[in-house]
């Protein structure tokens, strides 16, 4: 029993270890693209990592893993990142839009407006690991996103609760931000999706 113990205290440490180190990488890639140009390519590496952990291979050499799909996907995950600052401008929009019309009648727009809000948002979390999982064309990569998160009611609520649940311990711990700030909130989404992506794999095997 005290060995078991011992093992499983180990492994969590050793797990700790491994998520810290990732979110090192991902903050210091990101600086080395000046941030504007190694966020994206740094967040796709980030997820290449998690996405073989929640597939069982916990054995990768993390830092080999991280660089080669950094550097692989340097400019499209760019590309995905012009994309994400026009879905930012369309919220920016659409919240000022709101904040300014108040009359009754233009506040019947503002639940369609606020739909499209979330399914942004929540597209958006699954791009990273639709990203990562599939071969897709860029422009698929989008659709295939949407379509993922619109049939997926579960995931999506155990991916916002679970993300929800780490900003508040971190907001509880700070100091937390800077070693699992990234890597955590990546992992949960990571593993939500990847739920989701087993259930349609089965689907279409059943089908």
């Amino acid at each position: 029993m005290k060995k078991r113990s011992i093992n499983g205290l180990y492994a969590f440490t050793e797990w700790i270890t491994k998520f810290a180190y990732v979110n090192l990488l991902w903050i210091g890639l990101s600086f080395l693209g000046l941030v504007v140009f190694g966020f994206f390519p740094a967040t796709v590496a980030m997820f290449t990592v998690l996405r073989k952990w929640t597939m069982g291979e916990s054995d990768i050499p993390v830092f080999r893993t991280f660089w080669d799909a950094y550097k692989k996907e340097f400019l499209k995950s760019n590309l995905i990142g012009v994309i994400f600052l026009l879905l930012t401008g369309i919220i920016y929009i659409d919240l000022s839009y709101m904040k300014i019309g108040q009359s009754n009648l233009l506040q019947l727009t503002h639940i369609p407006l606020y739909l499209i809000i979330i399914a942004i948002i929540m597209t958006v979390l699954y791009i990273f690991p639709v990203y990562v999982h599939y071969e897709v064309k860029f422009i698929q990569l989008f659709k295939n996103a949407f379509l993922i998160m619109l049939v997926n009611p579960i995931s999506n609520l155990v991916m916002l609760l679970g993300v929800a649940a780490a900003i508040f311990v971190m907001k509880v711990l700070p100091g937390l931000l800077f070693f699992f700030g990234g890597s955590i909130s990546a992992a949960i989404i990571m593993s939500s999706c990847y739920l989701a992506f087993q259930r349609i794999e089965k689907k279409q095997k059943e089908a």
